[in-house]
C-alpha cells in the first residue's frame, strides 16, 4: 500500500502559509524559523546592514563551552520534547515521534497551565 505524507509550512510569527525554512546562527547557536515570502524578505532586509557590515568567518568557529554545560542542557531538552509530544498526542495533535515540534503545538501546550 501507498502511503503519501504532505508536509505544510507554517509561518512561525503569524501561524499563517509559510513559504521557506530561514536558517541562521544567532550568538554561535543555529537557528531556523519557518516564514511566508514576505517575512522572509523583511528579516533579510532588517539583517543586511549588519552583514554587509560583518566579516566572514573562514574555518570552523571556536567551541564555547562553560563548566557544567553540555548533556545536561540537551538531556532537560529531550525530557521537556517529549513530555510536550504525549501531552500532544493525547490532545489531538498531529506531531511525530522525532524531528522539530510545531510552534502551534508548543503554544498550545504552554498555554494548557493558563
Amino acid at each position: 500500500m501507498a502511503k503519501i505524507e504532505e508536509v505544510k509550512l507554517v509561518d512561525d510569527l503569524d501561524g499563517g502559509q509559510a513559504d521557506e525554512t530561514v536558517r541562521f546562527t544567532w550568538d554561535g547557536k543555529p537557528r531556523e524559523i519557518d516564514l511566508s515570502a514576505e517575512h522572509a524578505a523583511r528579516f533579510r532586509e532588517a539583517l543586511a546592514p549588519y552583514v554587509e557590515a560583518s566579516r566572514r568567518v573562514v574555518g570552523p568557529a571556536p567551541a564555547k563551552r562553560s563548566a557544567g554545560s553540555g548533556s545536561r542542557a540537551s538531556s532537560a531538552d529531550r525530557e521537556h520534547n517529549r513530555a510536550v509530544r504525549e501531552w500532544a498526542q493525547h490532545n489531538g495533535f498531529e506531531v511525530g515521534d522525532r524531528g522539530r515540534i510545531p510552534a502551534d503545538v508548543l503554544d498550545a501546550y504552554s498555554r494548557r497551565a493558563a
